[in-house]
């Protein structure tokens, strides 16, 4: 039997949204091009990986977030190169946290959720 899924809470939302600018970064990183699908299935898989839920609006707003947050970093980097990407993630596609740019990624998440820069409906 498997466990049902959690909604997702402040922690986590702020994981995923660091999950979701992470891997923007990383897709353009590789493709040169901002992909939503990109964004809209790295929370999907994010989400059943951890056995959370989240409504539809809250995947949409954090991923709005995700694409802006991820733009700005890249303008504030200058770049994110291929090889850079690669280090971004552990071997099993989750965060490196020991990552310095995963650990500013983190910072920008989190500043932003704090100032309300997002609304999740409760």
């Amino acid at each position: 039997m498997t466990r049902p899924k959690q909604p997702i809470s402040p922690t986590a939302r702020t994981h995923l949204l660091c999950y979701l600018v992470t891997s923007a970064l990383a897709s353009h990183a590789l493709t040169k091009t901002w992909r939503v699908d990109h964004v809209v299935e790295s929370a999907r898989i994010w989400l059943t990986r951890n056995m959370m839920s989240a409504s539809w609006l809250d995947r949409l707003m954090l991923g709005q977030l995700a694409l802006k947050l991820s733009r700005e970093q890249l303008r504030a980097s200058h770049s994110v190169r291929q090889s850079d990407a690669l280090m971004l993630f552990t071997n099993e596609l989750t965060l490196n946290y020991q990552s310095p740019l995963v650990g500013q990624i983190w910072q920008r998440c989190s500043d932003a959720l704090e100032a309300g820069s997002y609304r999740a409906d409760a």
